[in-house]
């Protein structure tokens, strides 16, 4: 079987390196190129053609963010990110997703980590799982302007009431691919909506953050990394942080019903922590009104076990299509539970949570 190809860029020549031999460790792909800088890499991508381009964002003359809005226009390729755990880089790496970056690695310790090669196991599995999305990001991008929206003037938001009546929850799950499907998907949904909103993410500490103020720019709902013990209210789209799993309490305030957020570190299910299935097994246990449920591109199976529960509480089930689903992973556990409502593709799923919960 052919090696992955991997094509490093680092505009330090000791990442270059270091990221060049826990590569060439593994038996199944090889580095076969190396560039300082955007510029350079752009001019090697037609002569190397490789399967993935690991890619660092803070570098001279074109950075990262510029080279992948480049390799996605005129070359798509599966890419992922290299970045710093400061405000800039964190911000800097959702956009990155936003642009359309499979995923993202971050550097232990800073822009020159010495100690990158501590995460030598979760960068094989980065480029593993990137490899194998590249014929779909071809279909998908090919073509097409990937150039995230921006909006001229801020959007009105109704005001949050903490006092409403929530009747209704909207609960989406995802993970590899999920940034730039939330993307598309929250700023879909219309202020009126009258739901309340929980995300799990895969996500390490740290970008949660930086995603919801991204979401938060562009779309009608409020958007929020979640906050422990806050009240859920209809009109806001709650992100579960990094490192938290994320759970629901009920309470009664002066009569009236209301749910609150619940995070906890408890152990990791399945690997991850925040966990979809966590935070479905919790609101299905403890919510008693209207429930939409959507599972979206991700490696693995979190959330269709709690799915399935959410479905048994008589909620309704969405699953992205294979087409769109930049890893097919999560939707595809989903639909074979036989519990998904409707497959839909991923700039209608918006439109088919409204119609859900009309």
């Amino acid at each position: 079987m052919p090696k992955i190809k991997v094509l490093v860029v680092d505009d330090s020549a000791f990442m270059r390196k270091v990221i060049t031999d826990i590569i060439n460790s593994s038996p199944d792909m090889e580095v076969v190129g190396r560039a300082r800088d955007g510029l350079n890499a752009l001019a090697q991508i037609h002569s190397l053609n490789p399967d993935v381009i690991t890619l660092d964002i803070e570098m001279p003359v074109m950075d990262g963010l510029e080279a992948l809005d480049r390799i996605m226009k005129e070359h798509p390729l599966p890419v992922v990110m290299l970045s710093s755990l400061t405000k800039d880089g964190t911000e800097q790496t959702v956009k990155a997703l936003q642009l359309g970056a499979v995923d993202f690695i971050p550097k232990p310790s800073g822009q020159i980590s010495l100690d990158i090669t501590q995460i030598s196991e979760e960068i094989i599995r980065k480029i593993q799982i990137a490899a194998g999305t590249r014929k779909k990001l071809q279909n998908l991008y090919r073509g097409t302007d990937i150039t995230p929206g921006r909006n001229s003037t801020p959007i009105d938001k109704w005001p949050l009431d903490p006092a409403a009546v929530l009747k209704k929850i909207v609960l989406i799950g995802t993970s590899t691919g999920g940034p730039k499907a939330l993307h598309q998907v929250i700023p879909s949904l219309p202020r009126t909506l009258g739901a309340g909103i929980l995300i799990v993410q895969h996500m390490p500490p740290g970008f949660t953050k930086s995603l919801a103020e991204r979401l938060d720019g562009m779309s009608q709902v409020k958007v929020k990394e979640a906050e422990q013990g806050e009240i859920i209210v209809p009109g806001c789209a709650y992100i579960a942080p990094g490192d938290y799993h994320l759970t629901v309490a009920p309470q009664i305030n002066h009569g009236e019903k209301q749910l609150l957020i619940a995070l906890n570190q408890l152990p990791p299910r399945g690997g991850h922590r925040p966990s979809v299935n966590v935070m479905l097994e919790s609101v299905a246990q403890h919510f008693w009104g209207q429930m939409v449920c959507v599972i979206m591109t991700g490696m693995g199976n979190d959330g269709a076990g709690g799915l399935t529960l959410i479905k048994e509480r008589g909620g309704r089930t969405i699953a992205e299509d294979q087409s769109t689903s930049i890893v097919y992973g999560m939707p595809k556990a989903a639909v074979e539970t036989g519990r998904v409502d409707r497959v839909v593709v991923l700039n209608k799923i918006g439109a088919e949570i409204t119609t859900m919960l009309q």
